[in-house]
């Protein structure tokens, strides 16, 4: 399994509008994410996200690390 990265909690949501997320709201230091037909993301925003939290984000989310490496290259 390939190591997951160090990246802010932006950075997550700019990978994540790729596969159709949006950001629906902001309250406090989360943000809320949707797309049609995918679960709904709380995403912490954080200079850096815990590598557990990112590991739940992405399998929350239905993605592999590797799929998610990818969003995140492109």
């Amino acid at each position: 399994m390939p190591k997951l990265p160090v990246i802010s909690g932006d950075e997550f949501v700019h990978a994540m509008e790729q596969l159709g997320y949006s950001i629906d709201r902001i309250r406090g230091s989360h943000m809320i994410l949707r797309a049609a037909g995918r679960p709904q993301l709380s995403v912490p925003r954080h200079r850096t996200l815990d590598r557990g939290t990112l590991r739940g984000l992405i399998r929350d989310a239905g993605l592999t690390v590797e799929d998610f490496l990818e969003l995140l290259t492109q």
